[in-house]
């Protein structure tokens, strides 16, 4: 395909590496009593083989996403990530701080207030910029960085923090696609963005957040500082990996109809053994899986969720009320299928009653990737 223009370097030269077909729109969580059929979009990654961004290639939705609940393990990570950056002597008592926050939540800002930084105006120039999977929302992807370039202070820096493509491709996590989601970075793609807006990644921390994401620390071409070893070792990892190329990347099709199989087939013979099975974790990335999966409330009567903006609301495409915690504990599930894995040493410490009724925790990514792991 030739007709889309990369939302990075402007090449039109590029190729569909996924297809999930028509889906309704993550973000959008109808109510329970809306009949439906939810309108449903074409949704593709489109890889761009002259900068090898993979890119969300049209998105027709307009944001609606009920904010979610913070995950444990989103907040660990940002502490641990803001302690480690400090310790590289990155955050400078009295330095100024602007924030491209995710409309996911897990802002860094208090963390780094606490350390002396001082927040500035929207817009206004700052020795330090966060993002925490912000860009990756930002349709056009060549004047996102331009922005971010344009704000940072001389012998600043921006932190940059992404999840991996070589995570995504390596896992299988193809559901990570989703509307809304315009870019999905690879050290190489990312590091060739920075380098046309002047910049250059000097640092980098690895953190097993989603599977695997990175943090990089990124400066100005002009700064005295050059790429260490931790960026060099990402790059050359990107080389044996193969993730900016299509026919690596096209791997993630294959996967699609192997987890989907895979999760109906499990949900299947639940049902029919007489074990009733709740989800847990309203995720956008449910969605797509829900949908290659045709599962409906008939093999998950319900999701439940922590957010109190997704209750009284149903999964997308699908019948499937979301339900509170407490619901979900108190109809003595014999499983609970769980969207998100980061969350499963929250839930099984918040949530003991599910174990203690023999009920388990079943990881949904871990079907189709082997033999289903509880908890």
């Amino acid at each position: 395909m030739d007709s889309h223009e990369c939302r990075a370097c402007r090449a039109r030269t590029g190729e569909v590496v996924l297809d999930l077909g028509r889906q309704p729109a993550a973000d959008y969580f109808p109510k329970c009593d809306e009949p439906g059929p939810d309108p449903v979009y074409p949704l593709q990654m489109w890889l761009c083989l002259s900068c090898g961004l993979c890119q969300l290639l049209t998105d027709p939705t307009v944001p609606e996403e009920p904010r979610g609940a913070e995950p444990a393990a989103l907040v660990m990570q940002a502490a641990d990530a803001v302690a480690r950056v400090a310790a590289a002597g990155l955050l400078p008592a009295g330095a100024r701080v602007a924030e491209y926050g995710s409309p996911h939540g897990g802002s860094w800002l208090d963390l780094v207030t606490e350390r002396g930084l001082t927040p500035v105006a929207d817009g206004a120039e700052a020795d330090v910029i966060i993002d925490c999977f912000g860009m990756m929302h930002a349709a056009d992807q060549k004047a996102a960085i331009a922005e971010r370039a344009s704000r940072l202070a001389p012998g600043g820096t921006l932190l940059l923090q992404y999840h991996s493509v070589a995570t995504i491709v390596t896992q299988g996590q193809w559901n990570a696609l989703r509307h809304g989601h315009y870019a999905y970075y690879s050290t190489t793609a990312l590091t060739a963005m920075l380098a046309a807006a002047g910049l250059r990644a000097r640092t980098a921390w690895q953190f097993s957040l989603y599977g695997g994401t990175v943090l990089l620390a990124v400066g100005r071409v002009t700064d005295a500082t050059g790429t260490d070893e931790t960026v060099q070792s990402l790059l050359a990892a990107d080389v044996v990996s193969g993730v900016t190329k299509a026919e690596v990347v096209r791997g993630l099709q294959r996967e699609v109809s192997a987890r989907a199989s895979a999760l109906r087939a499990w949900l299947s013979a639940q049902r029919d053994a007489g074990n009733l099975v709740l989800g847990y974790a309203a995720a956008s990335r449910a969605v797509a899986l829900l949908r290659a999966a045709d599962v409906d409330s008939d093999l998950l009567p319900a999701v439940a969720d922590a957010s109190p903006g997704k209750l009284g609301l149903r999964m997308p495409g699908t019948a499937i009320p979301v339900i509170t915690p407490a619901e979900l504990v108190a109809r003595r599930p014999r499983a609970v299928l769980i969207f998100v894995s980061d969350l499963i040493p929250e839930v099984r410490k918040t949530y003991p009653e599910i174990e203690a009724a023999e009920g388990t925790w079943v990881d949904a990514d871990s079907l189709g990737a082997g033999p289903a792991t509880n908890g």
